[in-house]
């Protein structure tokens, strides 16, 4: 019984999981990653939502509906958040010379992250287009899933959230990686990366719903930003988090190990030999 514990153990390799967490900082990346979230991604998507008609509610809706938030905790966010009526003429060049600058560092961050997780070395500074497309394309991907909200319900929304955010984050890795890593070994990322946003969803349903009013009436507005920049530290653990999982498990499960070692022989996608090297 006890050697094939340590059997599975050993097959299972969970060890290295860990390894490759710690030696990439994981939360230390995830607490840049709300950080630079609550910087760009923020006033990005109040512009956004400011400028859209069609979608009520404004910002302040889009992350109570990414947060699973109801009741007295939604309107608590919408009164913390809600940004004026006149958001977009109070926009100046340089703010959104700014919110450029700082979008592509939020961009430049999370595919400095992909390259860390694949063992891929860094790109070239001409390549910041590549993060600035990643940016918009995320945001058309928020935005229709807050478009979405009141068109469809229950398993149908589910099914599209779910489709749309693998294919959004299956796209994400491979594109900020420059085609270097195959497109079969991020499908495993992006799975994992869906599933614990899932799970994210439903914790902060359980806890950030009834925390967030305890913290304005003991803190004010400090006391909700503390807890929405909680929740994105979170999104970000589990976005790189998703994505090394999907990395070991491609070093030890997805395919032999012969097999791994003839496709890493070969040339990428985009022309450079794969540089990544099993956990």
């Amino acid at each position: 019984m006890r050697r094939g514990l340590h059997r599975a153990w050993r097959w299972i390799r969970i060890q290295a999981l860990f390894t490759h967490g710690r030696e990439l900082e994981l939360m230390h990346r995830a607490m840049g990653f709300a950080t630079l979230a609550l910087v760009t991604l923020a006033p990005l998507l109040i512009v956004v939502a400011a400028a859209d008609p069609l979608v009520q509610g404004g910002f302040a809706s889009w992350l109570t509906d990414g947060m699973g938030l109801s009741g007295p905790s939604a309107r608590v966010v919408t009164d913390v958040i809600s940004p004026p009526h006149n958001v977009i003429g109070a926009t100046s060049a340089w703010s959104a010379v700014l919110l450029a600058v700082f979008g592509v560092s939020f961009g430049g961050s999370v595919q400095n992250a992909y390259e860390r997780i694949w063992g891929l070395s860094a790109g070239p500074w001409h390549r910041v287009w590549r993060q600035a497309t990643w940016l918009i394309v995320l945001t058309a991907y928020l935005y229709q899933e807050v478009a979405t909200k009141a068109a469809l319900h229950g398993s149908q929304r589910i099914v599209l959230s779910g489709l749309s955010g693998v294919l959004f984050f299956w796209w994400g890795q491979h594109f900020l990686l420059g085609d270097q890593v195959r497109w079969r070994k991020l499908l495993p990322g992006a799975l994992a990366t869906m599933i614990g946003l899932a799970g994210l969803r439903a914790f902060s349903y359980l806890v950030f719903t009834p925390l967030i009013v305890t913290n304005a009436l003991s803190y004010g507005a400090v006391g909700t930003v503390l807890v929405l920049e909680s929740w994105l530290i979170g999104v970000g653990f589990v976005i790189y988090g998703g994505a090394l999982f999907g990395r070991w498990f491609c070093d030890h499960h997805w395919m032999p190990a012969h097999l791994r070692g003839h496709e890493d022989g070969d040339s990428g996608e985009a022309g450079e030999p794969e540089q990544d090297e099993p956990l």
